[in-house]
């Protein structure tokens, strides 16, 4: 996700171990490339150009278009839109830092500003971040979640309202790990243009 939402940094909260699954299909109008942001004129989507998207592709290679100059539009827009926010300095610093590190693909976009968020609200710690790259685990679908959660040694695998869809609870509960569905429950807090 680029600059994921409160609910999948609790979600992080949540867990002891937290693996970026990037070699899994991108999805078309998912929130891998864009997110929203408030704005004086409502909900604005700030979307990161692709390049040669093409179907069934992973999103760890799916490239960012670099022809576009969309980092500058981005900062702009968050500029304008937190002007008078009281965290603007830290937030246009953590975006430029991660736009500075110049990721190629939107997989590396989305580890690298999950990450930086993670690291400013202190999320780093006890955690433990891999990548499905490095666990060389094969397989799709539920069957490998459940590896993966074995691979690990976990006995909770805490996951969004959605995996239930699609999981298989039995094999779960028969491999001795708890599936934790996260229901988030934003709580409201003050911000500029509304609640």
């Amino acid at each position: 996700m680029y600059f994921p939402w409160v609910g999948m940094l609790e979600q992080i909260r949540l867990a002891d171990h937290f693996v970026f699954y990037d070699d899994v299909q991108f999805s078309k109008g998912s929130f891998v490339n864009r997110v929203q942001i408030k704005t004086a004129s409502g909900i604005k989507w700030l979307t990161v150009p692709l390049q040669g998207l093409s179907l069934g592709q992973r999103i760890q290679d799916v490239q960012i278009d670099a022809r576009k100059d969309w980092r500058r539009q981005h900062l702009d827009m968050l500029r304008q839109a937190y002007a008078g926010a009281p965290c603007l300095k830290d937030m246009l610093g953590l975006v430029k830092d991660v736009f500075d590190a110049n990721p190629q693909t939107i997989g590396q976009l989305s580890e690298l500003s999950m990450m930086a968020l993670c690291r400013y609200f202190g999320l780093l710690q006890p955690r433990r971040f891999d990548h499905i790259g490095s666990l060389d685990i094969p397989g799709s679908g539920s069957q490998r979640v459940l590896d993966i959660v074995t691979r690990l040694k976990g006995d909770r695998y805490v996951t969004g309202m959605g995996a239930a869809n699609y999981l298989d609870h039995e094999a779960f509960e028969h491999a001795g790990i708890q599936v934790e569905y996260m229901a988030y429950r934003k709580q409201p807090y003050p911000q500029l243009h509304g609640d």
